[in-house]
């Protein structure tokens, strides 16, 4: 591990890793990243993550360097099991004075590695961090293909490291891959980590708000993801529907083998509630879902908000016969079969038959998935 320090400027670096003895630290300070002047040192943040238990504790040591007015450059060495999202929302947290940290210290860049030897396999296995004796706490259950997701899809640099110990191909293929999960960001190839200071540092790439709003699976939503690369295998695809599924049938669908998916995310629609937005998000052999919300079919207009920009979104996804009720996922793999993911999922909506006998009927259909009993008056009278 070698951290590149430009000529001229003045640098901190700040580690953080989850063992009891930072290993890190000792390879900054004793390999060729060695510290300039004999009276500063190196901060080790330990025994914790700072997207979580530690981000108080990072909070105040950025506020304190940037107020010594001696630093042109702060570079965060977080654990590999960090969130990015967290670590970089704390630079708009405000300090004890009510001023925020984005008023001292800006993020330049979030940089992200990726094992190209192992990245793909990660993520087609279902390890969680404490299995590996990776967690942050005993209450952590984060899975690694959720963390590596997550990790990727919020950089706007992504190093691809170890390409030398992978095939041409294999390389191509998760660069496409990487594209799809995120097209927004940089790519840069390396060996051994290797790669020009001035591409993952003094960037200015980094923006919060896009940051939040470009994940691939939402461009593709929106219809400005990646474009395919199907020389590679490589590719995505959104399934729409406007009928509401059957929940036994697509709790047992999702139970299946998802062959070649490697990243799925976005809304369901079940016939049991009907007024609210399902989740749904998988990464590698992980699914989740969620309770999202309601509809805004369920939601008297006069608490619609006024904002323009929102009531257009509406009026795009708009339905005259369901609002914008529906089923919208995005699916992103390498050698996905896409029409038989579709006809799976077609399977999962309500028949011609069923749709006929209504909403009494559907009620007292089988749903193994968790109780939402938050109704629409409820959530109504905490925003009042």
């Amino acid at each position: 591990m070698c951290y590149p320090i430009a000529r001229g400027c003045a640098w901190r670096v700040i580690v953080n890793d989850m063992s009891e003895v930072n290993i890190k630290s000792q390879l900054i300070a004793g390999g060729d990243a060695k510290l300039s002047r004999t009276e500063e040192k190196l901060i080790e943040m330990t025994n914790g993550c700072i997207c979580c238990t530690l981000r108080e504790d990072l909070l105040t040591e950025v506020a304190a360097l940037a107020k010594e007015g001696r630093f042109d450059y702060l570079l965060i060495e977080s654990t590999g099991i960090s969130e990015p999202a967290p670590v970089a929302d704390t630079f708009r947290f405000a300090l004890g004075n009510k001023q925020a940290l984005s008023e001292l210290a800006e993020i330049d860049t979030l940089v992200t590695v990726v094992d190209a030897v192992n990245f793909l396999d990660d993520l087609r296995i279902a390890k969680d961090l404490k299995s590996l004796e990776q967690a942050a706490s005993e209450e952590d259950q984060r899975i690694v293909a959720d963390l590596l997701t997550e990790q990727v899809e919020f950089a706007n640099v992504i190093v691809l490291n170890k390409m030398d110990l992978v095939d041409e191909e294999t390389a191509a293929s998760i660069e496409a891959f990487i594209d799809q999960l995120n097209p927004h960001a940089l790519k840069l190839r390396s060996t051994v980590g290797e790669v020009p200071p001035d591409r993952i540092m003094g960037t200015g790439r980094f923006d919060f708000e896009i940051a939040k709003q470009s994940k691939g699976w939402q461009l593709t939503l929106r219809g400005e993801g990646a474009s395919e690369v199907e020389e590679y295998g490589v590719h995505s695809f959104v399934y729409r529907a406007r009928r509401p599924c059957h929940p036994q049938r697509f709790y047992d669908r999702l139970s299946q083998d998802w062959n070649g998916v490697l990243r799925s995310k976005g809304f369901f629609w079940s016939c049991s509630y009907l007024d609210k937005i399902g989740v749904w998000s998988q990464a590698g052999r992980v699914e989740r879902l969620d309770f999202g919300g309601f509809w805004w079919a369920a939601i008297p207009r006069e608490h619609w908000p006024d904002v323009r920009s929102i009531r257009a979104g509406i009026k795009r996804r708009w339905h005259d016969e369901v609002g914008d009720c529906r089923q919208e996922m995005v699916f992103i793999g390498i050698g996905m079969d896409e029409i038989e993911l579709y006809d799976f999922l077609q399977s999962c909506s309500l028949t011609d038959e069923e749709m006929t006998l209504g909403p009494n009927h559907w009620a007292h259909l089988a749903d193994p998935f968790p109780t939402w009993s938050l109704t629409v008056e409820d959530a109504l009278a905490e925003l009042t």
